[in-house]
């Protein structure tokens, strides 16, 4: 295995391309792509497995702060390419055959810049240094991107109505969290998301998040399987489904994706504690949410 023995550090964008690297040498039949890049130039890369034509999609580390996340979806990707390349099984799956019927599309990070200013701060990102540094001196608590816009908050979806709920609670410019920008779609980080799902036909959408171990599956007309979805995650991760607080509903990409795909999606919150969840949870938090991870995908 590749992840869960040699990670030592948080996953800046260094030791994310390394991963990715690794992963693709290791395994030739990863397609890796370059889906956008982020304001401060840094690609956003989605890694494919398996049937091409008919794809989930999982995406995660939207959130400076909860870059547990991208090494969730790493090791998950490198279990799913060994399970592939061996023609085998994994969690009691046939992950071979399945993912000759369905493949995944993994996005381990959707925010490299907001990541990389919470890992080592402004100087990360010298083009914004200055906005970075005026609004939040220290970057432990940095979620947004490299301007201060909250990508979740940044889809268009319940947009306008976020908006206000953003005013009445004083957030009125760039922020190191809530703050949804000047429109909708206006990050190159949300537009490379929009463009990538109005391009495939996604089956369904997983969008990972942290802390709570809680699961969020419904928007307005919130599709069947959603519900589904959510019960399967929760119960096999040992989750709850919930429902998020008001700041926090509407304009997020699982919102986006039912609302205007009407698509199948969830958001989940992995682990449990304070972002950013230490490196020491990865293991157990990733065998908690292991089957709930394959269970998902084929569903």
């Amino acid at each position: 295995m590749i992840f869960i023995n040699t990670y030592n550090a948080a996953p800046d964008c260094y030791l994310q391309t390394a991963a990715i690297d690794n992963l693709c040498e290791k395994f030739k039949f990863i397609r890796r792509s370059v889906i956008g890049r982020s304001l401060c130039g840094r690609n956003i890369t989605a890694l494919t497995i398996g049937n091409r034509g008919r794809l989930a999609l999982y995406a995660a580390a939207f959130h400076g702060m909860e870059w547990l996340n991208i090494l969730f979806m790493l090791r998950f990707c490198e279990e799913l390419a060994l399970a592939y390349q061996n023609r085998g099984f994994a969690d009691g799956v046939n992950v071979f055959s399945k993912l000759q019927k369905r493949g995944v599309m993994i996005i381990p990070c959707v925010n490299p810049d907001g990541v990389e200013i919470q890992i080592n701060g402004s100087d990360s990102c010298p083009k914004y240094k200055n906005l970075i540094d005026s609004i939040a001196p220290d970057t432990k608590n940095w979620q947004a991107n490299a301007r201060g816009v909250d990508l979740n908050h940044n889809f268009n979806a319940g947009w306008k109505e976020l908006k206000k709920r953003e005013l009445s609670m004083g957030i009125n410019s760039p922020s190191p969290t809530r703050y949804g920008g000047a429109k909708p779609f206006s990050e190159p980080e949300t537009i490379a998301l929009k463009n990538l799902c109005l391009k495939n036909s996604f089956t369904h959408v997983l969008a990972f998040h942290s802390q709570g171990r809680e699961v969020y599956c419904s928007y307005k007309s919130t599709p069947p399987l959603s519900y589904t979805l959510g019960e399967t995650f929760a119960k096999l991760a040992g989750y709850k489904t919930a429902l998020p607080d008001k700041i926090a509903t509407g304009g997020g990409f699982k919102d986006w994706v039912i609302g205007y795909l009407r698509i199948p999606a969830i958001t989940v919150e992995t682990g449990l504690g304070q972002n950013p969840l230490p490196l020491s949870d990865l293991q157990s938090e990733y065998k908690r949410i292991r089957r709930a991870l394959f269970g998902c995908l084929f569903i």
